[in-house]
């Protein structure tokens, strides 16, 4: 591949294209230094579809100059067969496992379209939605109506993690989590706010290198003592020690992805996901 150039892959599902892209990105991240231009092309059920996908393929090819690579989450076998045209690496996911698990299983696969979307339950897409909802309410403190039903309240700084974290609990898993920020005053008092001592054995914190947290204020509230480093310090500080003092567990979340803070936090706070 010539100096300075990128190399395309493309993420080819006849669904949301989710799963192709998460389980290719799980191969993609174990090869560093290789610049990689990533396209998602969902909902490919038609062949039309497909020959429009096989041009995108081979118009990366030709402005790359070397071949793409195709990681494909396709049911339908016609249409895994007319990509595989293009002069690209074609990994098919289903092909990979599919055909072992039938073998063991001893059955043949449905090879449904979208069937991993549509096994979940209206039960189940109700509770992600209440979820959500439930997370969108309690954010940053903003009430404590129903705190109780809360399954998790992260507590931590200002822009320290608390509010993705806490809506990617409720979207992928469907726990209802709320969040509440540590301030100032919280420092002076060296107490927690009040409302979370009814639920010590639902906290769990966050915290962040405080130049990690300095550059995150900073592009929001750029020359405020608010992002100054000085104050990031002394703020991530605090927390901590409050913490610490409180018995609140507590991750720091500064090179984590919000997926493996919250893989962690599920773990350690022994939370079970609520939806497939």
């Amino acid at each position: 591949m010539p100096e300075g150039h990128s190399r395309t892959v493309f993420f080819i599902s006849d669904g949301t294209g989710i799963t192709a892209e998460t389980l290719g990105h799980s191969l993609l991240t174990q090869f560093e230094g290789i610049r990689l231009r990533q396209v998602r092309i969902p909902f490919v059920s038609t062949l039309a579809q497909a020959r429009n996908c096989l041009l995108q393929i081979q118009d990366a090819a030709r402005r790359d100059g070397t071949r793409p690579i195709v990681i494909s989450t396709l049911v339908d076998p016609n249409i895994g067969k007319l990509l595989r045209e293009a002069d690209a690496l074609f990994l098919d996911f289903f092909e990979t496992f599919i055909v072992p698990l039938e073998d063991e299983l001893g059955t043949k696969s449905s090879h449904t379209i979208g069937r991993s979307h549509g096994r979940a339950s209206s039960q189940d897409y109700l509770n992600r939605i209440e979820a959500v909802n439930f997370t969108l309410a309690h954010d940053d403190g903003a009430s404590d109506r129903n705190l109780g039903q809360a399954e998790l309240i992260l507590v931590g700084v200002s822009r320290s993690g608390k509010t993705p974290t806490s809506l990617y609990l409720a979207m992928q898993f469907g726990i209802r989590a709320a969040n509440y920020p540590l301030i100032p005053e919280d420092f002076e008092r060296k107490k927690l706010p009040e409302v979370l001592y009814r639920h010590r054995n639902k906290l769990f914190g966050l915290t962040i290198a405080s130049e990690r947290l300095h550059q995150i204020r900073s592009e929001r509230r750029p020359d405020s003592k608010y992002a100054s480093l000085s104050n990031c310090r002394y703020e991530i500080e605090e927390a901590q020690k409050l913490m610490q003092r409180e018995g609140v567990r507590w991750m720091d979340s500064t090179t984590k992805s919000i997926e493996e803070i919250a893989a962690t936090i599920m773990q350690e706070a022994g939370l079970d996901r609520h939806v497939f």
